[in-house]
């Protein structure tokens, strides 16, 4: 066996063998059972406070909102108990909403909030709370000292959003950002000391289904000129109405030119609508373009069918301010913020924190005096549920069938989906 060390680009410190295996080997019932307990390791994620004395486990990093309901992050936390001393291990989870600038707060003025969403006590419990197999699995290989908890974020907590500073990066990054702290204290009231704490860099996400959509968005805009007969008619439509990130946009036109004018040129757009709930403030950036002349112009009288496509992605977006992201543009996975969805008779205005959507922008130029017309078509753009792709976890015999890594920061984008 060779070992090989290895620091990843995402920021994890990963240790990983590789077995030699010579070919045309054959392999015994008890090696197949021990490779494919080896191939069936389950991914844990350690830190430990500064002291040493304190270390925490996470089996998840993610807060999935499932709209009726959110997904706990769960794990285990192991204390000593001659550290403890009569002291308790509390979970805490705050979530910062920045929607201003650190460098701009003067005279007092902060654009920034901190609110503590949850403060529970984990640590000694009585172990009576329903664990998960990965948990149970953790507490026997640790030992004794050993304590499962399980943290809920309120349903009304807003999802995770970076909005990218541009040029001026600033110290911290705007937006929703969550973390969980582990530490000890007498009172869970008391301020976390770092010495004796861990933290964690978690998120709250959605996800789309796997299930495919029936529903195809479509819009017939139309558009008459002063002392011109006629009308110029715009229909668009797309394939479906969710998309994953990293697919490509297919937007169909038909346009019916029965007016006495002449469409110039076309152009397609993907526009990501950002509503800051703190401050009520809305605006749009356009993240995907392509501007085409084939086919015209359009004269009076033609007809036109055309497809564009179009990819939204954070990497053509750079250094551009108020574009929202999940993640920060220095991040190389990281990727346009996923559309909030809401439950069903509930109105997305209503979420807090930050509200992201997308549409489709369609605008065909009549020249200076005809003016443009213009067809919005909106649609949802999300991750796909990694859990869904994914057979459940089966209990195995060996308990030793951990992959450990050091939780040093959050991966966020596509690697989440893949893991």
């Amino acid at each position: 066996m060779r070992g090989r060390y290895k620091r990843a680009t995402t920021g994890f410190l990963c240790i990983s063998f590789t077995r030699r295996i010579p070919q045309a080997v054959s392999f015994s019932c008890e090696q197949t059972t021990k490779l494919t307990s080896m191939v069936n390791s389950v991914k844990v994620f350690k830190k430990t406070a500064p002291n040493g004395k304190v270390t925490a486990y996470l089996s998840r990093r993610d807060f999935v909102d499932h709209i009726t309901h959110t997904s706990p992050v769960d794990g285990v936390v192991v204390v000593d108990h001659d550290y403890l001393r009569g002291r308790r291990v509390y979970a805490r989870v705050a979530v910062t909403y920045r929607y201003g600038r650190e460098e701009d707060e003067v005279m007092g003025l902060h654009f920034s909030k901190e609110l503590e969403l949850v403060n529970v006590e984990v640590a000694p419990n009585a172990g009576t709370e329903e664990r998960t197999d990965v948990q149970e699995r953790l507490i026997k290989k640790l030992g004794a000292n050993a304590y499962a908890f399980s943290v809920v974020l309120p349903q009304t907590a807003p999802c995770s959003v970076t909005l990218d500073g541009g040029e001026d990066g600033s110290a911290q990054p705007l937006g929703v950002v969550y973390d969980l702290r582990m530490y000890v204290a007498d009172r869970k009231e008391e301020n976390p000391h770092k010495r004796n704490s861990v933290s964690f860099a978690v998120r709250r996400v959605q996800f789309a289904s796997l299930e495919p959509s029936s529903r195809q968005p479509q819009t017939l805009v139309t558009k008459s000129f002063t002392l011109s007969p006629g009308k110029l008619n715009l229909e668009v439509s797309l394939d479906r109405d969710m998309y994953f990130h990293g697919q490509s946009v297919d937007a169909h036109l038909k346009i019916n030119n029965a007016s006495k004018k002449t469409v110039k040129n076309m152009k397609a757009q993907v526009v990501q609508h950002v509503e800051v709930t703190m401050t009520n403030n809305q605006f749009s950036r356009v993240v995907a373009s392509l501007e085409s002349r084939e086919g015209c112009p359009i004269t009076p009288g033609a007809n036109l069918t055309k497809t564009f496509s179009l990819t939204p992605l954070a990497s053509s977006n750079q250094k551009r301010f108020g574009i929202a992201l999940d993640g920060q543009m220095k991040d190389q996975d990281a990727n346009l913020a996923s559309s909030t969805l809401v439950a069903a008779g509930k109105n997305v205005n209503d979420a807090l924190g930050i509200v992201v959507s997308y549409s489709l922008r369609v605008k065909l130029n009549c020249g200076a005096i005809g003016g443009e017309l213009t067809a919005d078509l909106p649609f949802k753009l999300m991750h796909p549920d990694p859990s869904a792709s994914k057979a459940p976890l089966r209990k195995m015999q060996s308990t030793d069938n951990f992959e450990f890594e050091e939780f040093s920061r959050l991966r966020r984008g596509q690697s989440v989906a893949e893991e």
